[in-house]
């Protein structure tokens, strides 16, 4: 795995500069999360996709869509993303989803659901795919990728450099893959590095981390987080007592089952550890009823974007904080110092 948490470049903003806010959108087709099919290429939930918008626009937050292959190759996605473009309130990169992004040389099971898992020819045949179609649908090649299923792989910098992109944003800390042959990034944490042969490429994370007594503990939080979520331990119930407790709890800043109660514990406890950057997001398949276990109603869906308004309201307002994007963000950061920890 190329996000070695032990030796990395940090990417730091001036002390003093205000927590920075920027939303990610995994733009994806409609699919069973637990199966992967060729033949699933449907984005109808892309006329679901103003929801969150209207969310952002109301607070000055210039969402960026990642999306992948279905949704830029047909007309339901390209119209809803081209109007936001030209509109000036979102921006858009790539989002690879392997089994549904050509070239097709790959078997179709869960490895190979995870991009940095296959040949590197292979993956980077993908990604130049990828960018041929966006540029094709908007005018522009990608600057900004996210890998499917938080897949980065060993040879996944150098495809990235290779195929002109600035950002990464796959890592997923604090959450472990390897059951189905994904990544681990149980101990990543989710501050923002520089990477690549060259340092040039910048990796804004998804902010997620472990937060309450023993989350701050260096290793001892992912040990005690899977001794927790074993088998036997999680039919016990084991991660909701340790979350109750106030030991361990694991939040990622996202509606997708976190309430807002928890998004605000995880934003002030990160920033307690020095975090700036705080990196928002959700599926836009989840802004259609029924399309993921998030929402299956339409209150619900009322509720989730309740959550995203408030907890914008709460980190621009109250927690003093600043809207960003991973492309505005690697203008500020390109070219000063650059701290390197080991």
């Amino acid at each position: 795995m190329i996000h070695d948490p032990t030796t990395r470049t940090l990417a730091r903003l001036p002390d003093g500069t205000p927590p920075q806010l920027l939303v990610v959108v995994d733009t994806e087709e409609e699919f069973d999360w637990q199966q992967f099919d060729r033949a699933n290429i449907s984005v109808e939930a892309m006329a679901d996709a103003h929801h969150g918008q209207t969310v952002c626009d109301r607070h000055g937050i210039v969402p960026t869509y990642v999306a992948d292959h279905p949704v830029v190759t047909q007309r339901t996605g390209i119209d809803v993303l081209r109007t936001f473009l030209r509109e000036g309130r979102a921006e858009v990169g790539a989002h690879l989803h392997p089994w549904v992004n050509p070239p097709f040389e790959e078997a179709v099971h869960a490895a190979n659901s995870y991009p940095g898992n296959l040949p590197p020819a292979l993956e980077r045949a993908k990604m130049r795919a990828l960018g041929d179609a966006i540029e094709r649908a908007f005018g522009s090649r990608p600057r900004i990728y996210k890998a499917g299923r938080y897949g980065i792989g060993a040879h996944s910098a150098a495809a990235l450099e290779a195929e002109g992109f600035d950002i990464d944003c796959s890592p997923c800390p604090a959450y472990d893959f390897s059951g189905d042959g994904g990544p681990d990034y149980s101990r990543v944490d989710a501050m923002p590095y520089w990477f690549g042969k060259a340092r040039r490429l910048l990796c804004v994370p998804t902010t997620a981390g472990f937060v309450g007594a023993a989350g701050s503990a260096g290793a001892l939080a992912p040990r005690l987080w899977r001794t927790a979520t074993a088998p036997l331990a999680a039919k016990l119930r084991a991660p909701g007592v340790l979350s109750r407790l106030g030991v361990l709890s694991r939040i990622r800043l996202s509606p997708e089952g976190f309430d807002l109660h928890s998004l605000m514990r995880l934003t002030r406890s990160l920033r307690a550890r020095g975090q700036q950057v705080f990196a928002f997001s959700y599926h836009s398949s989840t802004l259609r009823p029924g399309c993921t276990q998030y929402v299956h109603t339409v209150e619900q869906r009322a509720a989730f974007l309740g959550v995203m308004n408030d907890y914008f309201a709460w980190f621009l307002r109250d927690f003093g904080g600043a809207a960003t994007t991973p492309l505005r963000l690697r203008e500020r950061l390109f070219g000063k110092g650059r701290e390197v920890t080991a």
